[in-house]
């Protein structure tokens, strides 16, 4: 399909959903150590079937810099997720690659807005 045909996104609204937004700033150089780390984490989030979305994202300004955006089902699933072993080994791992705690802004989400073709895309790697 043509981008200029594509059909309209797929609205939802988030009702009772949590979100953070993470920046994770870290050592020099220790950006790819860091991204191994959390993709690690992420092949294993099926574990944690409220964890909705786990996006991981480059700060193009900043080579140190790497941003997380989570979304979870609810704030039980929320505090699942820092009660998992998969989250305790993360923090572990992450601890000495960072330069300083980890900055958390929590909000709730109220209406996602997604293109069909992010679901269909071949990503496979």
């Amino acid at each position: 399909m043509e981008q200029d045909q594509q059909q309209a996104p797929t609205q939802a609204l988030l009702p009772g959903r949590r979100s953070i937004l993470v920046r994770l700033v870290c050592k020099r150089g220790l950006r790819p150590a860091l991204l191994d780390v959390l993709n690690a984490y992420t092949d294993n989030l099926g574990e944690e079937p409220g964890t909705e979305m786990f996006v991981v994202s480059l700060d193009p300004e900043n080579d140190t810099t790497v941003w997380l955006y989570e979304i979870f089902r609810d704030e039980e699933a929320e505090i699942a997720h820092r009660e998992s072993d998969g989250f305790a080994a993360l923090m572990r791992a992450e601890r000495p690659l960072l330069d300083g705690p980890p900055a958390v802004l929590r909000m709730d989400p109220l209406r996602i807005s997604m293109q069909e073709a992010v679901l269909v895309e071949d990503w496979s790697f």
